[in-house]
């Protein structure tokens, strides 16, 4: 019996451990993970996978896969992290597909890869730095594809400039300029990638007729006649909120255009009106406020348009287009405390607009005219006088005309109410037309500079305002955007904090303020 007991208890401790290890999940704890399979439509071998006719990238493969080679796939496109469950891979033959587009972040976590092959798919574009984390990359095949070698391939000619990874040459295939270069020939500046735009920055909630801008004192304004209450409104910008914010009001019955000039750091505003005469207004510190000291003969004025001041000889003038038929557009200057007449120009011409040039050293004013073709007085240095210099064009109903300057060529631009705009050469002599641009209901004309850029706005009162975009090779303005304003009458471009505005000057609509915004096409 001593023997029996000490057996019996070793056999029934064998029975427990079994029924132990037969209960359910015990045994499951134990048993070896399950390994994955080869997909389908792959064949693989200890290290390698061999994929043909895959309609998806297998989300699964056996362990210790260092080599993936994909042909005759039925997607198109690969998206984000594809292979990131791969992670140990080195070798990746992505080849003789209709692989059209990648994402930027298609092999992510391939940090083991050292050899890509993207050959003969369909691919005329790739993202952005999409080797930018592949560190130990040593091969790259990019060769097969048709690639389009535009401003989103010009980060791959940055890259291919500087890497260290082996890239058989590649070709592109498109646009027709670039047909048949090797890519690895191009370089950054083969690219024109900087593009622009205008978007609206401010709204201000009233009708303008003229905006004019001003530094005085530090400080960046702008001045608006505005129709319905008949002020001049001035806004200054605040460097804080980068916008722009009321500041003064010069109240008056009817103004249409708010001239400011800062003579001997005094400022000083022309205040145009159509109703109860016309006035100079001087500012002051203390208080701060707008002081007439001067009114403008209305014998002469009937009905200002516009107003324009230059120097001339180191003195101060203002000249005022008068567009009534019994007035006269007049020339002031500046004397020791006031502006005083100096000359009357031609009578009866209803003229709507004054520009101020200099061509060889020699003054000149342009006026427009409603009635007449434009004409050009020329200063006489002698006498201190304008005189009748010649007609630009026999073309009427010229509402405004706006010189610019592109590589020491001077140029006009006329616009015209019914009639189409033109643009104009100086050739030595004589100007001569060399571009028509399209602006039916046009009364204000823009010509600005914008960094390297040469502008021009048209506006329009029956459609969109056009604004366009000097081309150097054509010597002609190209069509750049359109901008929905209405009854345009004013434009001006103030460069303020790093930022470039446009101001434009509305009838009929809102006054708006648009940025001007730089874009990087090759960033995208």
């Amino acid at each position: 019996m001593l023997e029996i007991g000490p057996r019996w208890v070793r056999l029934a401790c064998l029975l427990v451990l079994c029924l132990f290890l037969c209960l359910p999940g015990q045994s499951d704890s134990r048993r070896a993970p399950k390994i994955p399979r080869c997909p389908a439509t792959c064949s693989c071998t200890k290290d390698s996978a061999f994929c043909v006719d895959t309609k998806a990238i297998p989300k699964s493969f056996p362990p210790g896969i260092i080599s993936l080679t994909m042909v005759n796939a039925a997607f198109t496109t690969i998206p984000e992290g594809a292979f990131s469950h791969l992670h140990l891979l080195q070798f990746l033959f992505i080849e003789n597909n209709d692989i059209q587009a990648l994402s930027k972040h298609t092999f992510r976590g391939l940090k083991s890869l050292t050899h890509l092959s993207l050959s003969n798919n369909n691919l005329q574009q790739l993202p952005r730095d999409l080797f930018k984390h592949l560190d130990i990359l040593t091969d790259l095949d990019l060769r097969g594809n048709s690639f389009r070698c535009d401003c989103k391939i010009k980060w791959l000619v940055d890259w291919m400039e500087k890497t260290n990874t082996s890239v058989p040459a590649i070709y592109c295939a498109s646009p027709f300029e670039f047909q048949g270069r090797r890519i690895r020939d191009l370089t950054p500046r083969d690219f024109n990638c900087i593009s622009a735009d205008f978007a609206v920055y401010e709204t201000f909630p009233f009708h303008s007729v003229s905006v004019e801008s001003y530094e005085f004192n530090g400080d960046q304004f702008v001045a608006f006649a505005q129709p319905d209450s008949g002020f001049c409104t001035l806004y200054i910008w605040d460097h804080v909120e980068m916008v722009f914010r009321r500041f003064h009001n010069i109240t008056s019955r009817s103004a249409v255009y708010c001239k400011p000039v800062v003579i001997n750091n005094t400022l000083y505003m022309v205040v145009a009106q159509l109703f109860g005469g016309s006035h100079i207004y001087k500012w002051e510190e203390d208080p701060q406020r707008f002081v007439k000291i001067q009114d403008i003969d209305t014998s002469r004025v009937r009905k200002p348009n516009f107003v324009e001041t230059f120097q001339l000889d180191g003195e101060w003038y203002f000249v005022v287009a008068d567009s009534s038929k019994a007035g006269s557009t007049s020339i002031y200057r500046w004397y020791s405390n006031g502006f005083y007449s100096h000359q009357s120009l031609h009578p009866w011409h209803r003229d709507t607009h004054v520009e101020f040039l200099d061509v060889g050293g020699k003054p000149h004013l342009i006026l427009s005219s409603a009635s007449q073709p434009p004409v050009v007085y020329q200063w006489n240095r002698s006498q201190k006088q304008f005189a009748f210099h010649s007609q630009i064009t026999e073309l009427a109903d010229v509402q405004m005309v706006k010189h610019f300057w592109v590589r020491k060529v001077l140029y006009l631009c006329l616009t015209r109410f019914i009639g189409d705009s033109k643009i104009l050469r100086w050739e030595g002599q004589r100007f001569v037309e060399i571009q028509t641009l399209p602006s039916r209901g046009s009364m204000a004309v823009y010509p600005f500079i914008v960094g390297l850029r040469q502008y021009l706005i048209l506006g329009s009162d029956f459609s969109f305002s056009r604004v366009y975009l000097w081309d150097d090779l054509t010597q002609r303005f190209q069509p750049f955007q359109e901008l929905n304003m209405r009854a345009p009458r004013g434009f001006n471009l103030v460069s303020v904090d790093n930022k470039d505005i446009l101001l434009a000057a509305s009838f009929k609509g809102n006054t708006l303020a648009y940025q001007h915004l730089v874009v990087d096409l090759s960033a995208k």
